[in-house]
């Protein structure tokens, strides 16, 4: 099973590492330009906090950017993607000076614990194979009264539109991000990952068990995406 997620770990990491350049235009053109708003929900949940803050899976500093605006405190963005994490340095921003860059893995975290604010993660704890050891690590490195912020895919409740959801998923989503990085088998393993992802009631459960507590659930987009906010 080590073996298993280790190799899933490897094969998320090369495939991250191929669509760098254009990762961002794919996820912009995929969500229908709709990805910025998700963003900008999450980055509002950290304008009242202190810092430091902790940006999981951050690509290259996508969210991240979106946090800076609104409060300008060290950031940590951690990355299993080390060309994720350079190619975020090129972008030319002056909130790069607030960010501190980290190749590493989200379910072993390299850093003590009650260390950060808050915790953003958006659209990387389906690539993470352990979820409770995440979990576990979140919670262990944020402060008591930290906020946890995840940002997730998920299937729409409503039959009708996970219908056509589904369509989209299987034919259109691999198409265009072939289409634009070349890399046709990475958006394939993106559909499949958000059809296999658990649904809301059972990441409420986990964090739950982990010893968060819920502050609020909130879906976009008719359910597409999930909003999960929740406090040490």
């Amino acid at each position: 099973m080590k073996l298993q997620k280790e190799e899933h770990k490897s094969f998320v990491q090369r495939k991250f590492d191929r669509i760098v350049k254009r990762y961002d235009l794919v996820n912009a053109l995929a969500s229908f330009f709709q990805d910025r708003l998700w963003r900008k929900k999450v980055a509002s949940f950290f304008k009242n906090l202190d810092g430091p803050f902790l940006d999981l899976c951050s690509g290259p500093y996508t969210l991240s950017f979106e946090i800076l605006k609104n409060k300008r405190e060290k950031l940590f963005a951690l990355d299993l993607s080390l060309e994720m994490l350079l190619y975020g340095r090129t972008k030319k921003s002056p909130l790069l000076k607030f960010i501190y860059p980290l190749r590493g893995d989200a379910e072993r975290l390299p850093f003590k614990d009650n260390v950060f604010s808050g915790l953003s993660i958006a659209f990387g704890l389906r690539n993470l194979p352990d979820r409770e050891m995440a979990v576990s690590e979140f919670y262990r490195v944020l402060k008591k009264g930290g906020l946890l912020v995840i940002l997730e895919f998920s299937m729409p409740k409503n039959y009708i539109i996970k219908g056509f959801y589904l369509i989209y998923l299987k034919y259109y989503i691999p198409f265009l991000g072939g289409l634009l990085t070349g890399d046709k088998e990475a958006y394939k393993y993106l559909s499949q990952s958000i059809q296999k992802f658990p649904p809301p009631e059972e990441i409420h459960q986990l964090l739950i068990q982990r010893g968060f507590k819920k502050l609020e659930i909130r879906s976009f987009t008719f359910g597409v995406v999930t909003l999960y906010i929740y406090q040490k």
